[in-house]
This record gives C-alpha cells, structure tokens and sequence, in this order.
C-alpha cells in the first residue's frame, strides 16, 4: 500500500499540491476528473519533477452527467466524459479511473429499477471497454444515500462490477462505508480482490485521524485482504460558520479562479474553499495517521 491524495478538494496550481504532498510522505495523486484543466505534457512534468506518479482519478458527476440517465442523449454525453477522464490517466500513465454512475446530490430515481439498471449497465461497459483498450482499470464507487439514490454499499457496486465484466473492480471510501454498511470490516472482505482503491476520511470527513474511525482496525484488515493499492486521501472538510467553529480560519479569504460547476461540486459535499493553511495540515494529519500503520 501508499499513501495518494484527490486534489479537487481545493482549487490551487498543481504545482502547488504536488510540493506539499511530498513532503507529507505521499506517493501519487488521483487527478482532479476535469480533463479540460490538465495540459498532459505539462502535467507529466510536474509529476516528474516532484518525483510523484498519477494514480488515477475520478469522475466529478457534476451537472447532467449521470450514467443512469433516463434521457439517451445526457447518457451518451456522460459516457464521453468518463472516456475522456480515462484517456486522460491513460496518457499520465496512471492506473485506475474510480467511476461514480450517478450525479452526486441526485437522491431522486427518474424510471423503474429495471430501466436505470439496464441503462447504467450498458453505459459502464462502454466506459469499460474504453478503459481495456487505454490500459485503465475501472472501479466502481458507492456513495451515501445522501449524495445518491442508485447504490451505496459495496455488495451493490460489486453487481454492477459483475455486470460490467469480471475484470471491472471497485472503490470503497471509510466515510462512506461508515454511514451504510452494518460492519465496515466485512465490506471490506467482501471486495476482496475486486478491491482497486480506497478513499480515506473519519467518519466526520476531517482527514483520518480527527473522528471515532479505528484506522489500525482497517489498515489491518485491508492487508488480511491482500489489498497492494493506495489509501486515497479525501477528506471533505464541513464547514462551521457559527461561534462554536474549532477550526475559525478554515475558510480561504482570497480564493483563486475556480469554476461555478467545481464550487457547486465541493459546496455540495458540505465544504467550502478551504484556506491553504488548513489544508496542508488535513493533509499532514491524514500522512501521520495513515504511514506507520501501512508499515
């Protein structure tokens, strides 16, 4: 196992991100799925130049994209762009997209089971088979009932992997898991080696490390699994505007330029523009909880 960090957590140069996670001891990064912000040559070199490989990424179902679209059109238009996120971590020499089918914040179905089944089904493979022939693995993500409707424990992102074909895997996330599974060990066995990647937060979305979670207990139980992949930080950080704040400068006072679909995306997830300050010491925090018992 590694230490790898998303980025879409806060807008800031690359460049930026790259620096600071190296020092914190991590390994890779799972890139920002917004192909249209990255120049890959550029990309490529920054990566070179801090020593840190591309993991992977994963799909920012922001706005109409939504595999399981009852509307053939959006469905197709959302195919493309989970195309275009893969071939993007294709050409970074990463390894694996985490795909998440549904619009998050989408908590409403819009057909019967069987039709949204059908239709997510057909569009998975699709992106799948693009995937196969960039070299990609593909990992399915469940979220909470909060942030969607069409699946949120492993056992249901394990039926659309099998669906998909028995080289598609999937992505487990601890806050995730915490909120919908009856024992978030057993989730984990479950995957087994379906297991692709792991997103790390407490169970508060602080960094690991500032909730109730037992990081040893799963540290320790993905290597019972044999699991030989990064722990992914993504921490997303709820903001308190009221006096009883803990963390009063978390917010960022000078924001740099990001876009309205991204802002909504993080606002969504019940976070803000974070101030650089804090957010290098969510990243610390996770690094100091997570790289002794990877040992």
């Amino acid at each position: 196992m590694h230490l790898s960090t998303h980025n879409w957590m806060r807008a800031e140069p690359l460049d930026v991100t790259l620096r600071r996670i190296k020092a914190y001891g991590y390994e890779s990064v799972e890139i920002s799925g917004e192909p249209e912000q990255y120049n890959v040559n550029e990309t490529r070199a920054q990566l070179k130049e801090h020593g840190i490989r591309c993991w992977g990424a994963v799909t920012l179902m922001l706005e109409e994209r939504n595999l399981a679209a009852k509307d053939e059109g959006q469905r197709a238009r959302s195919v493309d762009y989970v195309k275009d996120v893969i071939t993007m971590v294709s050409e970074l020499d990463g390894e694996l997209v985490t795909v998440v089918p549904a619009t998050v914040g989408k908590v409403a179905p819009d057909a019967t089971p069987e039709e949204e089944w059908t239709w997510v089904v057909d569009a998975t493979k699709e992106c799948f088979a693009h995937a196969q022939a960039r070299g990609v693995k593909i990992a399915i993500e469940p979220l909470n009932r909060f942030e969607t409707y069409l699946f949120n424990r492993c056992a249901q992102a394990l039926a659309l992997a099998d669906a998909v074909g028995p080289e598609c895997g999937v992505c487990l996330d601890a806050f995730h898991l915490n909120i919908e599974e009856s024992d978030i060990y057993d989730a984990i066995r479950l995957a087994g080696d379906r297991l692709f990647d792991f997103h790390v937060a407490d169970n508060n979305r602080f960094a690991a490390g500032l909730g109730h979670l037992d990081w040893a207990k799963i540290v320790g139980t993905l290597k019972e699994i044999g699991y030989d992949g990064a722990l992914t930080n993504e921490f997303v950080a709820p903001v308190d505007r009221t006096p009883a704040a803990i963390y009063p400068d978390m917010i960022e006072k000078n924001p740099v330029d990001i876009s309205p679909e991204q802002l909504k995306f993080i606002e969504d997830h019940g976070s803000s523009l974070l101030s650089e300050e804090f957010y290098s010491d969510q990243m610390r925090i996770t690094a100091e909880t997570l790289l002794p018992l990877m040992k």
